[in-house]
Order: structure tokens, then sequence, then C-alpha cells
């Protein structure tokens, strides 16, 4: 191969490495403002998800306490300040039934969201919505799906209890410190509100007190 021959394929390699080399930087930057646009598109999808998790969780507790100030169409209610809180040993004969405050047992009922299958004491059902629980209770009138369903519900929810109360006139019966509600079925939306309002609600007496280490028969 004549010298120039030589020199003509060494300036070819050199451009073909050359060529290759740029080749590379050229796929180096595509690579680099791919993977910064991916970034950036989904950082932005994390910050508007978020965002927008954030609205949705603000409107739903915006939407609770718009619920819990609204009344409870229906609810008996008595005045908080005529509903005595003493401790007494024996029977209370109570105006409304079941009852919904006055002197009591200085012992609670358990309302962890308790369900009893028998019916418990008066007077230590009352001492619970003292503590600002939601006594559900229900008689022969009621249907067995409805009495299932709302089992179940007092049995996820903290500050609730729920018995058998074959004396009392409703079907089912929703009872707080002062206020007491009766439906029909368990799928009446007053039910959920009146949970969202009275389950440690500003009616509470004692707002705070356990509802644990109470109770657990009558």
């Amino acid at each position: 191969m004549s010298k120039n021959s030589k020199k003509a394929a060494a300036q070819t390699r050199r451009a073909k490495i050359e060529e290759a080399r740029r080749a590379e930087k050229a796929r180096e930057r595509r690579n680099r403002i791919i993977t910064i646009t991916l970034s950036t598109v989904i950082v932005a999808g994390l910050v508007g998800w978020g965002g927008y998790a954030l609205n949705s969780v603000n409107e739903k507790d915006e939407q609770r306490a718009a619920e819990a100030k609204k009344p409870v169409r229906g609810e008996k209610t008595w005045d908080k300040k005529k509903l005595t809180q003493n401790h007494v040993q024996g029977a209370v004969d109570y105006p409304m039934n079941p009852p919904v405050g006055g002197d009591h047992n200085q012992a609670w009922m358990t309302c962890d969201g308790t369900v009893y299958t028998k019916p418990v004491a008066k007077e230590n059902a009352v001492h619970s919505l003292e503590h600002g629980a939601v006594w559900v209770t229900y008689n022969d009138k009621a249907a067995d799906t409805d009495i299932k369903t709302l089992s179940d519900k007092v049995a996820k929810t903290p500050y609730t209890l729920m018995s058998p109360a074959e004396d009392q006139a409703g079907a089912i019966m929703l009872s707080a410190w002062g206020r007491q509600l009766t439906v029909d079925k368990a799928s009446d939306p007053r039910v959920e509100q009146f949970f969202t309002k009275y389950v440690q609600g500003a009616q509470t007496p004692e707002p705070g007190a356990a509802c644990t280490g109470g109770l657990t028969a009558a």
C-alpha cells in the first residue's frame, strides 16, 4: 500500500471514529433530555396528585363538619342543663326509653364498638352516653339484616355500643346524651348523620372519657 493510500485509510478511520463519537454524544444528549422530561412529568404528576388528594381530604373534612352542624331530621332533644349527672346506686326512673341522660351508675358499659346480644342496664349505658358514646338499640320489629348491618357498623366505630331493648317503642333507636332518633331501617341516611354528629360530639358532657374498661355484661 502506498504512502498516500495509508494516509487516506487513516483519515477514513479517524473520520469514522469521530462520527461514532458524535453519534454517542448525540445519544447521551437525547437520553438526558428524555430523563429530564420524564422526571419533570413524574414530579408534576405527583405534585398534581398530591394536591388533588389533599383537596379531596379537605373537602371530605369540610363535608363532615357541615354534616355535624346540620340538625338530624326527626330527632328528639332534651335540655342538657336538665339532665343530671349524679352517680347513684340501684334503678333510675327515666322519663324517656331508652334514656338519654340523667343520674346513672358509677360504672359505664364498655362502648368501644361493643355489640351486646342481651339487654344492658340502662343506668350503665347512660354513663357511656356521658362519655360521648352513641347507643344503638332495637326490638323484635327490626329486620335481621338491619341488625347485622348496624352490628357491623358499631363494631368498627369506637365510642359506640349496641344492645337489644324489647321495651322500646321504635324498631331501631339511636341515643346520645340529650339526643335520640328512631328509624325503621339501617339504610336510613340519618343513621350515618347521627353517628357523625354525636360520636364524641359537642353534646358530650365528658369528652375524651374512657369507653374501654367498663362493664361487659349486664
